[in-house]
């Protein structure tokens, strides 16, 4: 029993606590009445009458002490009555035992009546509405009418992608702007900050998912602008040699001189070394060839030297260049160079020539490099001991018969293609080359 005792006076007061938080609190008095009472749950019905949603609760009060019966809409809607309930003065005790509704048609009907209340409200906003969307659909065709026009992007821009991209950008400003006059019709200003936003953090993530692309078309605006390269010109980029084809939106295009095409990424071309050798007409070549080492070297410089200078297609200036480039074991290596206006000489035919008729003075001179000699030793009898000099080659007399003339080396090859770019040039549109541009 003691037991029992010592656990009711620890459960009081968190029973009390529950009490107070669900109960009005306050003192009770001793002048009760009936005539109170009635007052009390006839202030209680004229509120719950104004109110949506209790039309069937209930109400009776004894001593104080309001009893709620009935049904409503959803237990939240009952819960509420406790602190309604608990505000009047003269309520000692809230026994609330309203419960919601399982009836079908009348937790419907609520929902039925906000509908129309909003088909409503539709209608009479549609003529607004309707305004508003003339007015953004006329400030966008504006924008569009004014962006087709060629002038003044196709003077602004330094070419069409350039003009292009002008284009849509006044595109957007006017979809913008006529987005901005449309929500301030209808006084709904505060979402354009939210359909910014999100279309900002949409944009953030296309562009972390195509980065590659967005990297190349930046690149194609940046070469579109600088033009480090034209039409025709014959550009080393990345490894690959060709004649450029074309610049387009998205990759650089090359015709090899083996007739194939190459397409370079535009970021790819952005970030490489680019060598253009159309840029200057004249263009420098370079070959070794090899003396006999007890040759004089200074003749042999001397006589390359005016080798070269005789050929037709060597430019005087600047000045062809003889050296001594190595020393090797049978021979000793001599580097020449030339220059040619590679517009009018192939250069390929041009090295040729070069080498073929300076070889022929050396080997006139008698100063050519021979081919290496080897001496095998054998191990035989005394009677059979023998050294054999064996020769890959033996030396040959001199000629006396002089070196043929020179021969043709005429730029043919690089006219056929330059022929076969314009012709895939012609009638191309996608090309941000132009043969007027302002050079790099």
């Amino acid at each position: 029993m003691r037991l029992l005792a010592l656990v009711l006076c620890l459960l009081l007061p968190i029973a009390a606590q529950a009490q107070d938080s669900t109960q009005p609190s306050g003192t009770i008095t001793l002048d009760d009445s009936t005539q109170q009472d009635a007052g009390i749950a006839t202030r209680i019905r004229a509120i719950l009458a104004e109110l949506e949603g209790y039309e069937d609760v209930r109400v009776s009060v004894t001593s104080g002490i309001v009893t709620l019966s009935g049904s409503t809409l959803d237990a939240a809607t009952a819960t509420r009555l406790n602190e309604l309930v608990g505000r009047i003065d003269g309520v000692v005790a809230i026994e609330n035992e309203v419960a919601g509704t399982t009836d079908v048609v009348r937790r419907l009907n609520p929902a039925v009546e906000r509908f129309k209340e909003r088909g409503f409200q539709l209608l009479a906003f549609l003529p607004l509405a309707l305004v508003a969307v003339s007015v953004f659909a006329l400030i966008v065709l504006l924008g569009f009418f004014v962006a087709r026009r060629r002038q003044p992007w196709d003077r602004l821009a330094p070419n069409a992608f350039i003009a292009d991209i002008y284009r849509q950008i006044l595109r957007l400003v006017f979809v913008i702007g006529g987005l901005v006059v449309a929500l301030d019709i209808v006084n709904a200003t505060a979402l354009l900050s939210g359909i910014l936003g999100a279309a900002g953090i949409i944009g953030l993530a296309i562009g972390f998912a195509v980065r590659d692309t967005v990297e190349n078309f930046i690149a194609s605006i940046m070469l579109s602008i600088r033009q480090p390269f034209r039409p025709n010109d014959t550009v080393e980029i990345n490894g690959d040699t060709g004649k450029v084809i074309r610049l387009t939106s998205r990759a650089t295009i090359l015709l090899s001189f083996d007739g194939n095409h190459i397409r370079i990424p535009n970021a790819a071309v952005f970030k490489s070394r680019i060598v253009n050798f159309t840029r200057n007409a004249e263009r420098r070549f370079t070959w070794e060839l090899g003396v006999m080492p007890e040759a004089d070297l200074a003749r042999a410089q001397t006589l390359a030297l005016k080798v070269i200078n005789g050929l037709p297609f060597v430019l005087e200036a600047p000045a062809a260049s003889v050296w001594i480039e190595s020393v090797g074991d049978s021979s000793i290596a001599m580097g020449m160079a030339a220059w040619i206006d590679q517009n009018a000489t192939s250069i390929v035919l041009a090295r040729s020539e070069a080498i073929r008729l300076v070889q022929a003075a050396y080997d006139a001179d008698g100063i050519g490099a021979q081919a290496p000699a080897y001496r095998i030793l054998q191990e035989t009898p005394p009677s059979e001991t023998s050294e054999k000099n064996l020769d890959s080659t033996t030396p040959h007399a001199e000629s006396e018969q002089s070196p043929a003339p020179v021969q043709g080396v005429e730029a043919v090859e690089d006219q056929q293609l330059a022929n076969i770019v314009e012709t895939e040039r012609a009638g191309e549109r996608d090309d941000l080359l132009r043969e007027n541009a302002v050079q790099e």
